[in-house]
């Protein structure tokens, strides 16, 4: 897998749709190579390609790499006892 940029802002995880000639729908997150997915709606298709994402991302941060929207997800501070 390529490793994502650093700073990519929120805006890089548009969704594309498109409706095939057989009705069904697909879902597209351009700026995460090969993440897409196929839905019988338009919905269907939304939830697909946001898991899929989900698990890209997911794979990315386990290598070691952080997109920024990813760390934006997440905040921490240090317990007090």
């Amino acid at each position: 897998m390529k490793s994502q940029s650093h700073r990519m802002p929120l805006s890089s995880f548009a969704v594309e749709f498109d409706r095939e000639e057989d009705g069904r729908w697909i879902a597209e997150i351009p700026r995460l190579p090969g993440v897409m997915a196929y839905g019988t709606t338009k919905r269907d298709a939304l939830r697909h390609v946001y898991a899929i994402a989900l698990r890209t991302l997911a794979d990315t941060v386990e290598e070691g790499n952080t997109p920024a929207p990813v760390s934006r997800l997440f905040r921490y501070g240090v317990a007090s006892r």
